[in-house]
């Protein structure tokens, strides 16, 4: 489909507007397009005169000290240290009575040369004053606000936190925190404002209110604000690039114009001046922190340099906490694990303690009923279908493709042929217990008559009678719509739970069939293929030390197949420093056993492995062999590493402070406190990425806070 043209979208394409290519700038600062290596200009905006002292025209083709001053001097220092990302700048352009000081920042563009923006430091003769803080009450600002970050033990609190701390230092009428849920539609989940407005919190918004385009400009351009809704944009002259016929990209311009149909949808709210900052966790946007002011609103750059560091830290602090709940899910899906091991040892089947306590299995996922299918029983617990109608709900399941855990909060619209079901399993999440069979924990949540509260009736995006046909929908009082027909969706957090209790399940079940595999030699068949198949690196080694099976994980883990176990193959030959080894399982007994060795791998070199062994005895208490679980320690490893040269990191940044700081030291002690969160809730792939990322946002961090220094003198 064809993109339009900034400016030329309706409502049936504004997913698609160049919004990139905006050819115009907000009225309050000047852009100029500088060549390489010349330094000539050779695009500007149309109000140089106005914020420069020099008509657009006048400059265009001229070298860079035509407007005076040391802004020429200024650049020249910049540009070895000019990346993609834009370097604040401040100068002064004309000389004696026409001398002007300016801020901006200069970046290089998509399709070469630099980009300058330009914006006045000193108040306008009319207009509206851009808003700053003292340089001391800005620090004091800021190292309270990282504080306040810091301590806030859960997402309720820092999201609070977040709108307070911004409403005070930038004093708009509203500040909110908007966040996406999995489908890109958006909540208000905290808000802070004038009390004669009404309250906003608990709206949603749909996710068409904010393009794709746009969501991945607020990734780039983590901060943007727009002073007054009603300014005259001003356009580029000329409006392509001479050297190339292009339009600017202007992807990472702080004074890019905004779409009409954007400003739109801002008048029909009534609001005036936004401001709005990305909240970003592990790439992806999380949400944004917007703000609305009902009457123009200028910041000065300092401050917005400010509300980017804010938010940073911000991001990281949410990516530590939601971190700290998936530890918390472990922890508790260990305890559930160590309960069904005690009942199969005891009582021989796990099955029947999972259910024995329905709370302990519903009250983690918020669950209203839930059902086994193992073979070809089905055991139930809670407020669930008919059997008939479980195992439809099996055959359907079963014919998803998915990624574990499979999840729906809509039965019916998903499905309509289980349409009645939605009384009992409106809600459906499921894990996959075996790779061989349809074995399977399924939880369902009963239908629940739903109130949303949308901010205007998202059905009907554009009046008819608009001749424009742009403009979005005109009333933004509360509209609610009761929703049949679903369930509560599950959370993020529900799906790592129960991905986590599956996980749990499966390594039960793969103990038990193993237990079976030395015991009952009958059934060696179909217990070697459940434990072949597994997820867990399994060895089955007899009470001499010589190994008789190892599953295919112990071969994934290994690079290559494990070799067969010929008659009196000791297990130590697949480990380094087998005397080590050798002497665990002369001591062992029938005491279980956790360390940690060297796996040899099949094409040289060793693999670290968190190794737990089990005695296995006869009813006689005869030792019949053990159980060795392998795991994989790589991540743990990594995961040190990372967190020894995110520590180390910090203690240069620290270092390099020419003196105590009480900001540097609340961007520290929040990158530390954050690190021990993430490193805490575990060791999977993903910990040491958020280390390196948490590296790099408090080094972010860092260099921000020096450039609102550097604004200081």
């Amino acid at each position: 489909m064809d993109s339009p043209a900034f400016g030329q979208a309706d409502l049936t394409n504004c997913e698609r507007e160049l919004i990139h290519l905006a050819g115009s700038v907000q009225p309050q600062g000047a852009l100029l397009l500088l060549s390489l290596p010349g330094l000539l200009v050779i695009q500007a905006s149309a109000n140089t005169q106005a914020v420069l002292g020099h008509a657009a025209a006048s400059l265009l083709n001229q070298p860079l000290n035509a407007l005076g001053g040391d802004l020429l001097s200024v650049l020249t220092r910049a540009l070895p240290n000019l990346g993609v990302e834009p370097l604040p700048l401040q100068c002064c352009v004309g000389e004696g009575s026409t001398r002007r000081t300016l801020e901006g920042a200069v970046h290089r563009p998509p399709g070469g040369g630099v980009v300058i923006e330009l914006e006045p430091v000193d108040p306008p003769p009319r207009g509206t004053p851009a808003l700053a803080l003292e340089p001391d009450t800005l620090k004091r600002v800021l190292a309270a606000g990282v504080q306040r970050f810091t301590a806030s033990a859960s997402l309720e609190a820092l999201q609070d936190s977040i709108v307070q701390v911004l409403r005070d230092m930038t004093g708009y009428d509203r500040v909110m925190v908007y966040r996406f849920d999995a489908e890109g539609h958006g909540k208000i989940v905290a808000e802070a404002r004038n009390p004669r407005l009404e309250s906003l919190r608990g709206h949603h918004y749909p996710a068409s209110d904010i393009p794709q385009r746009a969501r991945a400009l607020y990734l780039r351009n983590r901060v943007r604000v727009l002073s007054d809704v009603d300014d005259e944009p001003q356009a580029l002259c000329p409006a392509l690039r001479p050297d190339s016929g292009a339009p600017l990209d202007m992807s990472l311009c702080q004074l890019r114009s905004m779409s009409p149909l954007h400003l739109q949808y801002l008048r029909n709210m009534g609001v005036t001046g936004t401001l709005v900052a990305s909240l970003v966790r592990e790439g992806k946007l999380w949400g944004l922190i917007a703000a609305h002011h009902y009457s123009p609103r200028r910041l000065r750059l300092s401050l917005r340099s400010a509300v980017d560091l804010l938010a940073e830290v911000a991001s990281t602090r949410i990516a530590a906490i939601e971190n700290y709940a998936h530890a918390q899910v472990a922890l508790m899906v260990r305890r559930l694990e160590q309960r069904l091991i005690e009942a199969t040892a005891t009582e021989g089947d796990w099955r029947l303690a999972l259910f024995r306590n329905p709370r302990t299995l519903l009250q983690p996922l918020a669950a209203t009923g839930s059902a086994l299918f193992h073979g070809d029983e089905i055991l139930t617990t809670g407020e669930v279908p008919s059997s008939p109608e479980l195992r439809a709900l099996l055959r359907w399941v079963e014919g998803q493709t998915f990624e574990s855990p499979f999840d729906c909060y809509a039965i019916g619209k998903d499905e309509p042929s289980l349409a009645a079901l939605t009384p009992t399993a409106c809600g459906v999440m499921a894990v996959k217990l075996s790779t061989s069979r349809p074995d399977y924990l399924m939880w369902f949540r009963k239908e629940q008559l739903l109130t949303v509260t949308w901010a205007g009736d998202p059905y009907k995006p554009a009046e008819g009678k608009d001749p424009l046909q742009l403009s979005p929908r005109r009333s933004f009082e509360a509209w609610s719509e009761l929703v049949r027909g679903t369930a509560l969706p599950w959370t993020p957090a529900e799906r790592v739970m129960a991905r986590a209790i599956g996980v749990a399940l499966v390594d039960i079940i793969v103990q038990v069939h193993a237990v079976r595999l030395l015991i009952a030699e009958s059934q060696l068949q179909e217990i070697r293929a459940t434990v072949g198949s597994s997820r867990e690196p399994v060895l089955v080694v007899n009470p001499r030390g010589e190994l008789l099976f190892a599953n295919e994980a112990c071969a994934a883990l290994r690079g290559g197949a494990v070799p067969p176990p010929e008659a009196g193959m000791p297990v130590t030959e697949l480990f380094h420093e087998a005397g080590g080894v050798r002497r665990v399982f002369d001591g062992l007994g029938v005491q279980p056993w956790r360390g940690e060795w060297a796996l040899r791998m099949a094409q040289g070199g060793s693999l670290p492995v968190a190794v737990r062994a089990e005695a296995v005895t006869g009813r006689d208490g005869q030792l019949l062999g053990y159980i060795v679980a392998l795991a994989d320690l790589s991540d743990v490893h990594r995961t040190a590493q990372a967190r020894q040269q995110l520590e180390a990191s910090l203690r240069i940044t620290g270092a390099e402070a020419r003196q105590t700081d009480e900001v540097i030291g609340a961007i520290l002690s929040n990158a530390s406190l954050a690190a021990m969160d993430i490193a805490d809730a575990g060791a999977g792939p993903a910990v040491p990425r958020l280390l390196e990322e948490l590296e790099v946002s408090a080094q972010r961090a860092a260099a921000l806070y020096a450039q609102i220094r550097s604004f200081s003198g």
